[in-house]
């Protein structure tokens, strides 16, 4: 009896194999879904970035390049942020039935890809694109100069918007860690709005 009970209480091989071909699943679904998510993102951002940059002046110009370096800086305090803060504060706000306490749970519980996605999927393309726009900004400054003031002022504008985003995301670092449960509360309250203008749209149309 004692040997039977032995084998019982054995883990079955076969649940294991299942369980792990689980994780592989979910893992690879994942990653498919980040590369769509970057392809998507990359895209809208790039056309945008360019309509705006073709139709605008120097000044537009130099306006649109420091909007995506703050994009990618806001979305790295986020994504620095939803790792630092903790649920307590938000189930208190979900059983109070307060805006956003439900969002902020689900952005704690899923904090490994909500912060995946800010600072690697929407950090990285912002400093792509950044890139790509310091680069028209100046192809516009250099019209008509020599060739060394061009190489000039390329080297220049890149080296600062690489120094400007590196800058902006060190500053926010520290912000995000010590403020982390405030910044999760505002993306969470922008969430439940948008959620909300969606859901009454959708009422609307019925």
């Amino acid at each position: 009896m004692k040997q039977k009970q032995d084998r019982s209480d054995k883990p079955d091989p076969k649940h294991k194999k299942n369980h792990n071909g689980g994780k592989s699943a979910s893992h690879l679904r994942w990653l498919v879904t980040i590369f769509l998510m970057a392809l998507t993102i990359s895209a809208v951002f790039s056309f945008f970035s360019q309509e705006l940059l073709s139709k605008t002046s120097l000044f537009g110009a130099f306006a649109v390049l420091l909007a995506i370096i703050a994009i990618g800086i806001l979305f790295d305090l986020l994504g620095v942020a939803v790792t630092a803060a903790e649920e307590r504060p938000f189930h208190s706000m979900a059983s109070r039935k307060v805006p956003g306490g439900s969002e902020g749970i689900w952005l704690l519980r899923n904090a490994g890809k909500v912060s995946s996605i800010c600072c690697d999927v929407v950090g990285d393309i912002c400093g792509i694109i950044s890139g790509t726009a310091a680069a028209v900004v100046a192809l516009e400054v250099w019209t008509g100069m020599q060739s060394l003031s061009q190489k000039l002022i390329q080297l220049m504008l890149s080296a600062l918007v690489a120094a400007l985003t590196i800058l902006g995301k060190a500053f926010c670092k520290q912000i995000a860690l010590e403020n982390s449960t405030a910044i999760v509360q505002a993306a969470a309250r922008t969430i439940w709005r948008v959620k909300r203008i969606f859901s009454r749209n959708q009422k609307k149309k019925k």
